[in-house]
């Protein structure tokens, strides 16, 4: 029998909320890992599957925001991993970057803000859920909870990843 369909009617309501209110995280997360709307639709329809299947072995105790970006991140990645997506979304390395830039008073800002997602395309799916994590100003151990790896791991894996984009982007 399937779990949430015992949920009592204020479960599934308070679940609702939950969802509701921090869907921002979905919408973040989906746009971090699929830039095809099609693609990015299906990837939040999925990720917000698996939320309703594991909402009835969340623990109230702990950040429901946390426990959200798990779910979502190992949904994301496992998407990213499916071989028909990686065929549909494989970004060419040695692309010319000139076509970034765009024309209006905030060019240079512009400019940066579209290698920063061209860098993050490039990434494998971890250090995409970390680097998206550390721009949402995620503390150290929060990001090792949601993605389960140390601290010390997050903090070594966040200083390459910085090495790593100012030789790219510099």
């Amino acid at each position: 029998m399937d779990i949430t369909a015992t949920m009592t009617a204020d479960a599934r309501d308070q679940f609702g909320d939950l969802l509701e209110q921090h869907r921002g995280i979905v919408l973040k997360v989906a746009g971090a890992y699929a830039w095809h709307p099609e693609d990015r639709a299906d990837l939040v329809q999925e990720i917000a599957a698996q939320l309703w299947r594991a909402y009835p072995g969340y623990d109230p105790a702990r950040s429901f925001s946390t426990w959200m970006y798990r779910i979502a991140l190992n949904v994301a990645i496992s998407f990213v991993r499916s071989a028909g997506y990686r065929q549909r979304h494989a970004v060419p390395l040695d692309e010319d970057l000139h076509d970034l830039a765009s024309e209006g008073p905030d060019h240079e800002s512009e400019q940066h803000l579209r290698l920063l997602q061209r860098f993050i395309a490039t990434l494998e799916p971890l250090n995409r859920a970390l680097l998206l994590l550390y721009l949402e100003d995620r503390s150290h151990r929060e990001i090792a909870e949601v993605l389960g790896i140390s601290e010390g791991n997050v903090a070594t894996k966040l200083t390459r990843l910085r090495q790593r984009l100012r030789g790219e982007i510099g």
